[in-house]
């Protein structure tokens, strides 16, 4: 099973999203803050990490990137607004695997599932 934690201030704006992650068979954990979320990850551990945009206490890059600084292995996707290009620039180098937009729904879910899925599946082979 693939652990999830959703970070939002916003359940609804994710709904979809987590719909899709729990149609595949995931577990899905929330959180509404960055604070919350390195609070969890002290004694949780997650196979792949969502932040909105907006947070209660930063934004979601800002977020994965100090998640990134504790555990340079986390798989993170971010909701975000920017432009693709603009997002690549304010993410290059956390190792996000996903730009998701607000209006993310199954399909997005599924097919970052998927991306995730191969990133295990080397990790595994690879120990």
């Amino acid at each position: 099973m693939i652990d999830i934690l959703l970070v939002s201030p916003n359940k609804n704006l994710l709904s979809d999203l987590e719909t899709g992650f729990k149609e595949y068979g995931a577990q899905i954990t929330w959180v509404e803050s960055c604070k919350d979320t390195l609070s969890i990850l002290e004694k949780n551990k997650f196979d792949l990490i969502v932040t909105d945009e907006k947070l209660a206490d930063t934004n979601g890059i800002e977020c994965i990137n100090k998640l990134v600084l504790l555990n340079p292995m986390l798989n993170c996707a971010a909701i975000s607004s920017l432009p693709p290009d603009d997002f690549h620039e304010a993410s290059e180098g956390l190792g996000v695997l996903m730009q998701l937009s607000k209006k993310s729904g199954k399909k997005d879910a599924i097919k970052l599932l998927d991306q995730l899925n191969t990133i295990l599946n080397l990790t595994k082979k690879a120990k």
